[in-house]
């Protein structure tokens, strides 16, 4: 069945948005963020939410957004929930539902959500993050990467890249060890080579200085404790630029659950890899001697990224992995 043939998917997102001081103060702090910082940049969920609609554009795929009279009048629709969480108090309760990525960090957050609502799917966007809610609800999970706009993020022509190194840096936890551990000794190996670098901070920049520096950036360091996909990475090697990535494993380690909550393991900074993106380390004890490889690769043209993001993440062919996933579990033969 030709795509723009389909009945219209019933997408939803919506980013929380609550009072903080008073009953509806919501909409004027939203008009002064506004003012003061421009437009809203689209965080990772969102991101996900708009590439996805873009893929279903590009393919002619059909679709409403956010139309809470249509699944109250045809509560027995599927409804494509891409997040976030709070959205489930606007469905009907019979409403069969494909749930995610932009969800729950863990299930223990709901852990009888299945229970309560005919969840026919939940998606997240990796094998880890897969495991890790398979342990509270087993049989129920199917991973779903978001695609990548490889059309915006493409390779620059510019023939002098005025920045070696980006030094891509989210460390959150135990920040000035890491700092101490890693940063320092790498801008330091940096100097020394008379190699030119920027630091780029995660939650301080906006998309299109990320973007500006793709076109600028020969490599770029990725530094992140885990990730669940990792768009940023994923976004610099759609353009050719290739990672130096910390991929330490080990524990889940976000604070709000780990380990008093959840104990899960092992983890990664880059859950999708192969020997085209660049290289890994570690920790301190092989940085340097794995950086030494890896600037060796980047001088000797050995990496080629951007060819494992078209292989498999493209805008188009994720779209069409979501709606085979509607197909497969719309119908409630394959549900859960």
């Amino acid at each position: 069945m030709p795509m723009s043939s389909r009945a219209p998917l019933n997408i939803f997102y919506e980013e929380p948005d609550s009072d903080r001081w008073a009953r509806f103060d919501r909409y004027p702090r939203r008009m002064v963020r506004w003012v003061l910082r421009g437009p809203k940049q689209p965080g990772g969920t969102m991101r996900v939410y708009i590439n996805l609609c873009m893929g279903f554009d590009r393919l002619g795929v059909p679709y409403r957004v956010n139309d809470y009279a249509h699944i109250r009048n045809n509560p027995h629709e599927l409804a494509c929930i891409i997040g976030q969480p709070h959205v489930l108090s606007k469905i009907p309760q019979e409403t069969p539902i494909l749930f995610g990525t932009s969800i729950y960090n863990h299930p223990s957050d709901d852990p009888d959500l299945l229970q309560r609502r005919p969840i026919r799917r939940v998606l997240v966007p990796s094998d880890w993050v897969q495991r890790m809610f398979s342990a509270v609800w087993p049989g129920a999970i199917s991973v779903w990467p978001s695609g990548i706009d490889t059309d915006r993020w493409s390779p620059s022509r510019r023939a002098n890249k005025d920045v070696d190194v980006l030094i891509y840096d989210k460390l959150t936890r135990h920040r000035a060890r890491y700092v101490r551990t890693i940063i320092e000794p790498l801008t330091a190996e940096l100097r020394r080579r008379r190699l030119s670098f920027k630091i780029l901070r995660y939650g301080f920049y906006r998309e299109e200085s990320l973007h500006d520096l793709s076109r600028r950036s020969r490599a770029m360091v990725y530094l992140s404790h885990h990730e669940t996909q990792g768009l940023a990475a994923q976004q610099m090697l759609a353009a050719d630029v290739p990672l130096f990535a910390w991929d330490a494993g080990g524990l889940w380690k976000d604070p709000k659950y780990a380990p008093h909550l959840v104990r899960f393991g092992p983890v990664t900074s880059v859950p999708y890899w192969d020997e085209r993106c660049g290289m890994k380390f570690t920790g301190r004890g092989d940085l340097l001697r794995m950086f030494d490889r890896f600037w060796f690769g980047v001088e000797a043209g050995m990496y080629a990224p951007r060819e494992m993001i078209v292989e498999r993440f493209t805008l188009e062919d994720q779209a069409k992995a979501y709606v085979a996933l509607v197909d497969r579990y719309g119908s409630g033969v394959d549900g859960i």
